[in-house]
């Protein structure tokens, strides 16, 4: 069974052409579309759509964290040390853990012990995944 879908002023036609097995005659008729072709046509459509959504760059929100300078030795480079308070999981007491971040400083603005804001980027450096964002407050 063969169907051709033929598009007239609007309306959505079937021109369906089947032979017989044995030969002896094609008859040809003319439908409207039914409910199901219709909805097949218009989950084709959505499938497009979802695709071409899909290929639109997905912007997520960057991770910001603040610490502080503990050194600005290497060229264009900050380490940051950020802290953060934890709680035991067993006597619920909260306590210091911290760790250390390298970021990129652009202008080589940031001296030992000022408090910074850091945001993630992508990688520059083997290690180098943060970029500074601004400087909170100037060491003293």
């Amino acid at each position: 069974m063969e169907e051709n879908i033929i598009t007239n002023k609007g309306t959505n036609l079937v021109n369906t052409n089947e032979s017989n097995n044995l030969g002896s005659g094609t008859e040809t008729t003319e439908t409207q579309v039914s409910e199901t072709t219709l909805a097949e046509a218009k989950s084709e459509v959505s499938v497009a759509e979802t695709k071409a959504e899909k290929a639109e760059p997905k912007v997520g929100r960057r991770r910001i964290l603040e610490g502080r300078v503990v050194s600005n030795k290497p060229n264009k480079t900050i380490i940051v040390l950020v802290e953060r308070y934890v709680q035991h999981p067993l006597y619920k007491k909260y306590y210091k853990r911290s760790k250390k971040f390298m970021a990129h400083d652009e202008k080589n603005e940031c001296q030992v012990g000022d408090l910074v804001r850091i945001m993630e980027w992508r990688p520059l450096s083997r290690r180098k995944r943060w970029m500074l964002k601004e400087i909170v407050e100037r060491a003293k």
